[in-house]
């Protein structure tokens, strides 16, 4: 197949090497190019540049293909009526050659790998392309066409009515060109981020294909299509991320860039080979909703408070710990964005870089290249840091050199795997870190949860029973406080939810703590003196936000089952 043909130049260069154009006429075609919206190769001969078979040839030699003269081409009308006129006509090509499952096409576009992947699907046939004359192909269409229908009329009705039928039932999902599917997952793009998504499920089924998309942290299907666009919109997607198409037993990992109302999004792409095909997964990584400013991520004003002053001071370790998806890096983020200014050089190791920072040194972990959290870790200490950022750490290596870069004058920030604050410091020691340094080097421990808060549309306030108050011990606390919830409207989807806010529980390392730890207290132990100097709870810290009329109690109990476990 074409797509398997790997360029060593482009075009334009490679014309250039070949002496048929002048770097002059290439740019002069790049620049028409652009306006045009036409390939370069079609654009050269169109000023004239260069002849229709010059470039043929050229193309030819390049990617290392035959070309043909379609014009005096003995066509069999039984290959040629293997592709319908529709796609044929559409995409510039037609059947020459067909021997087992290997199907050989004359293309004016050798490089549409659109064409070729849907080809190879509607006549279940691998693809061998070679080059043609646009000019000459598009002349014997009525010809060739006309004679396949005479020959096998109702096999040719059958072939074309398979695709109107579908867009008799869905227009707008099965068109299979190349610009409609370009526009068709750009639809979905657009659908998935407006419906604020944070990850898009394109799913593939017997009879159709499923987009669901994750929102507020809960999964709900959006849209259904046809199973004829499943394969385009995946090359789309492969294409845009720099994946290789052709490959469909293996999972892949890509990226690209997405520009929605004005702003850059980026879509962290993952492939998985099903029964049924490939599922993609899109996070949608949008970079104006990342870098939030501390006090609007829900922090109660002595939560605030504290965890500003741990972040402003010289050295010293900060955890922040949370289940996947809980808002640890949007924390983390916004916190180097708080401290940094151009007197401080702030280094971060993480896996992926999923936003870029500016004035941030980020690096990406490669362990088959050896650069694992640990070795990069090694190489920020030689690089004169004062802030360093680990995406996470998992492993003993990796504890001990944040440790002891935290107790050597920096300050460290990371991320780790507990379910509250006080059970990160019986982690650490169960890592083999001695808890003399762990009670040395810890500063403060942030636990947190993200929880759906009611949708502003819809807030109504309503009064709860009395034995639920009592149940939740809120009976007390509750007196002068109006209770709301969502009743579902349009704009939540019904829900009665619009939007996320994190719940905190911020354990500050005093001297208290540090003696527990000395001890190797246990995390009870630990917990019940954290809560005299004024620790908060995940559950108890919701609630408040329940009491404040942003959330309900049925989110905060959802969101903080495991402490009623504890």
């Amino acid at each position: 197949m074409a797509a398997d043909k790997v360029r060593k130049k482009l075009l334009g260069e490679y014309l250039v090497d070949q002496g048929l154009v002048s770097e002059e006429q290439i740019q002069l075609a790049l620049e028409e190019q652009k306006k045009a919206g036409s390939r370069l190769g079609q654009t050269l001969i169109d000023l004239g540049y260069l002849s229709e078979e010059k470039m043929i040839i050229a193309l030819a030699r390049q990617l290392d293909l035959a070309h043909i003269d379609i014009s005096s081409y003995n066509l069999k009308l039984e290959v040629v009526n293997l592709i319908p006129e529709k796609i044929a006509r559409r995409y510039e090509l037609i059947a020459i050659d067909k021997m087992g499952d290997s199907l050989t096409i004359a293309m004016a576009d050798p490089l549409n790998v659109f064409a070729i992947d849907e080809v190879s699907q509607l006549t279940r046939s691998r693809i061998d392309p070679v080059i043609c004359s646009r000019t000459k192909l598009l002349k014997i269409f009525d010809k060739a066409y006309n004679q396949a229908a005479a020959s096998d009329p109702e096999e040719s009705i059958v072939s074309t009515d398979k695709y109107t039928r579908h867009q008799a039932e869905d227009k707008e999902a099965a068109v299979l060109g190349g610009a409609e599917i370009i526009d068709l997952v750009n639809e979905i793009l657009q659908m998935s981020v407006k419906a604020r998504a944070t990850d898009i499920h394109i799913e593939p089924d017997e009879q159709e294909i499923r987009i669901r998309c994750r929102i507020d942290g809960f999964l709900m299907e959006m849209k259904t299509y046809p199973k004829e666009v499943q394969l385009p919109i995946i090359s789309r997607i492969k294409v845009v991320s720099g994946l290789d198409i052709s490959e469909k037993r293996i999972p892949q990992d890509g990226r690209f860039k997405f520009v929605f109302e004005g702003r850059e999004i980026d879509l962290r792409v993952s492939t998985l080979p099903t029964v049924l095909g490939e599922k993609i997964v899109l996070r949608v990584l949008d970079k104006s909703m990342v870098v939030v400013e501390m006090d609007k991520l829900g922090f109660l004003p002595e939560n605030l408070a504290q965890l500003q002053n741990l972040i402003h001071r010289p050295y010293g370790m900060l955890l922040v710990t949370g289940p996947t998806s809980s808002g640890k890096t949007t924390t983390l983020y916004s916190a180097l964005n708080t401290i940094n200014t151009i007197e401080k050089n702030i280094l971060t190791v993480e896996d992926p870089v999923e936003y870029r920072l500016k004035m941030i040194n980020q690096v990406q972990i490669n362990p088959r290249a050896g650069l694992t959290f640990a070795a990069g870790l090694r190489s920020f200490l030689r690089q004169d840091p004062n802030v360093i950022m680990i995406g996470e750490i998992r492993d003993l290596e990796t504890a001990e050199i944040a440790v002891q870069s935290a107790l050597t004058g920096h300050l460290v920030l990371s991320t780790i795997h507990t379910n509250n604050a006080p059970s990160t410091i019986t982690r650490l020691i169960d890592m083999k870190i001695d808890a003399f340094l762990v009670a040395s080097a810890v500063t403060g421990i942030l636990a947190q949860r993200l929880i759906r808060t009611i949708c502003p549309a819809c807030k109504q306030g309503f009064k709860p029973d009395e034995d639920v108050l009592r149940g939740l011990n809120l009976e007390h606390k509750a007196e002068g406080y109006t209770f709301y919830k969502g009743a579902g409207c349009d704009s939540c989807g019904g829900t009665g939810y619009k939007g996320r806010i994190g719940i905190y529980e911020l354990m500050i390392v005093n001297n208290a703590i540090r003696e527990l730890i000395l001890k190797h207290a246990s995390t009870s132990e630990l917990t019940q003196v954290a809560k005299k100097h004024g620790m908060k709870t995940l559950r108890e810290d919701g609630f408040q936000k329940v009491l404040n009329g942003v959330t309900t109690v049925e989110e905060v109990l959802r969101a903080t089952a495991e402490e009623s476990k504890g």
